[in-house]
This record gives structure tokens, sequence and C-alpha cells, in this order.
């Protein structure tokens, strides 16, 4: 059976409404995404790195509640990043993070990986100069084993004006990946290009020829080889966006998996194809924006077909 490995950090996060704690739950960028397809029975690998203390348990200890294995995460003997989300009016996040991190990091093993397995990596976890010999030893062993590599940049606005110095580097990850998808905030921080057909034509394509772009309430746009296409937000009343383009990407990679999609297909599929894939991405998205869980509910994971 196919497998999902993802490389990403883990944190805890605590989530603030109206200056108020209203929840508190292991996250991270690919981490959320992957406890979604924990929860839908899909075999998952977690590469990634945990202090030495209470936060740590709890986070162990609820990954292997969702059926993500713990083998491939380094323990330090620090304390373990934390995150505080306040929660504007229109629900979306604002991040404060605490981060105690050792010199040597991600001291774990190459996790085995074989052909057609989907190893998904991103964020600025990925340009972090500290881990970026790893980083890049990891995605291109999941390269050589034929692997499809998904690639979120999820450049926020913080990092924005590292944006000039990071995009040789972001450049490099586009190129290893076979799907990059983000958001349209993540490519303006990145490029300042708010056009997505130029910025297609001029920048992605060369490094990466499929390329999915969600835009919050106008929807999510597709650029392939084989044509583009633009598809309708569903309507939700949003009670958080932390989550959302994790578990986006969530629902994308069960679509690719869910349908047979193959590393060799990828090249060859329709707008009408992607369609179908995406609309698995929209819906456990706005699953997640229903809630303040990072992730989607075993309830209605097991609704899935």
């Amino acid at each position: 059976m196919r497998k999902v490995i993802g490389i990403g950090e883990t944190i805890f996060d605590i989530i603030f409404k109206g200056n108020q704690p209203t929840a508190a739950n292991p996250g991270g960028s690919v981490f959320n995404g992957l406890v979604s397809l924990g929860r839908l029975g899909v075999p998952v690998l977690f590469v990634s790195e945990l202090g030495n203390d209470q936060v740590a348990g709890m986070i162990l200890a609820f990954m292997e509640e969702n059926n993500i294995s713990t083998e491939y995460i380094d323990r330090y003997d620090r304390k373990s990043p934390v995150s505080l989300a306040f929660l504007d009016a229109d629900n979306n996040a604002h991040y404060t993070f605490y981060k105690d991190y050792p010199e040597h990091r991600l001291d774990v093993s190459l996790p085995p990986i074989e052909k057609d397995d989907i190893f998904v990596f991103g964020s600025y976890y990925s340009l972090d100069e500290n881990l970026r010999p790893r980083i890049v030893e990891f995605v291109e062993y999941a390269k050589s084993k034929g692997a499809i590599i998904y690639y979120d940049p999820n450049f926020r606005k913080a990092h924005a004006h590292e944006a000039i110095k990071l995009r040789p580097t972001i450049l490099e990850n586009l190129e290893y990946a076979d799907i990059v998808r983000g958001s349209v905030e993540d490519f303006f921080n990145i490029f300042g290009e708010e056009n997505l057909d130029s910025l297609y034509k001029e920048r992605i394509q060369y490094a990466c020829r499929q390329f999915i772009v969600t835009r919050g309430e106008q929807g999510v746009s597709l650029f392939t080889p084989n044509g583009e296409g633009h598809f309708s937000a569903l309507e939700i009343a949003v009670k958080s966006t932390i989550g959302a383009g994790d578990n986006f990407n969530a629902g994308i990679i069960y679509g690719l998996l869910k349908y047979g999609i193959r590393k060799e297909d990828i090249p060859l599929l329709s707008v009408a194809d992607w369609e179908k894939v995406i609309r698995h991405g929209m819906i456990l998205a706005s699953e997640v924006c229903g809630s303040f869980d990072n992730y989607i509910s075993r309830e209605f994971a097991a609704s899935i077909e």
C-alpha cells in the first residue's frame, strides 16, 4: 500500500479568540495534513524534532493515537516549540512563536520510501539554513526512489522581507516538486506578483508544471500544460482558518491515492482529472475551517468515501 512521508516542524498551538485561549492542539504545517491523512487510514511517516518535556510527550502520544509513526522524531534536550495563534475578526490567525532548538538538528535516519509514495515538504522549515542540508538529503532521497514530491511554500508575511534572499532556495524546492500548491498570499510574499497567469508562465512552469493556488473565498486556480481551471469555493461558516491550507494538501494527496494516480500519470492529467482531486482538498479544508481543530475529526474521516 502506498504511503505518505512528510518532513516539517512539530509545534504545540494555543489558539486565542478575543484574548482568551479557546483551544490547544499539536500542530505544524505538514503535521496538520498528516494527522488528517492518518485519520483517513493512509499509512503515514513523519520526520521531525521535539524537545524532552511534557509538551513533547503530549504530541508523541497524539501521533500514536492518529496512526503516525514516531520512529523518525529527533529528540533534543530542550523545550519543545510552542505557538500562540490569535484569531482576528475574520478568524484568520496571527502567530507568536517560542522556540529553543539545539545547534545540531534532525539527527534521524532516512525513512523507507518506495516508488509512487508521496513525499510532502515546505514552509520556512524547508528554507532554514541550519536544516537545509538535511532537507535536501531527504528530498533527493525521495526523488531517487520515485516518490511524488509535493511542495507547499506556505511563505508567511512575517518572512516577506527575506524573500529576495530566500528566492533561490524556494526555486530549488519548486524544481524538486512534481506538484506545487500554495496560497495567493504565499506567492505574493515570495515574488510580489498578483497576476497568477503571468506568475505561472514567467516563473513557475520552468521549475514545476503542476501549479495549484488557493484563493480563500475566491476558490482555487489550477495551471498545467494540459490546461487551466478555476473552481469555486464551498460556502461555509468559518470558525478558524488554522490548518485550512494544510488540509487542502491532505485532500489533494488523498485524491491522488484514491484515484490511483502515480508519478508517471501526473503530466498526463486533464483539468477534469484535477478537478476531482481538488474537490477533496476543498472538502477537507472547509471541514477544518468549521472548527478550532487543525485537522478533520475522526467522525468526518469515517464519512469520507
